[in-house]
């Protein structure tokens, strides 16, 4: 990342970011429907965020279900 470009702070959940970075691990970003290239590597780049800054790339199987489970919880629709 250009450490001279402008960025913003997302203050997530931890359970939301286990989860994300473990859909974003397992998705094959081909196959995920965009209308532009920036996307993709937006998507890319949230997942490098995930795996540097979140402490959460080494989230055991266990730990994954329970961020599911714990997020499945909280869904209003």
């Amino acid at each position: 990342m250009d450490t001279d470009l402008p960025t913003v702070t997302v203050r997530l959940w931890r359970a939301d970011a286990v989860v994300l970075f473990d859909w974003l691990m397992s998705t094959d970003l081909d196959a995920v429907p965009i209308t532009h290239p920036a996307q993709k590597q937006a998507l890319t780049d949230l997942l490098s965020r995930l795996e540097q800054d979140a402490g959460i790339a080494g989230a055991t199987t266990e730990e994954i279900a329970a961020a599911q489970e714990e997020v499945a919880k909280d869904m209003g629709w």
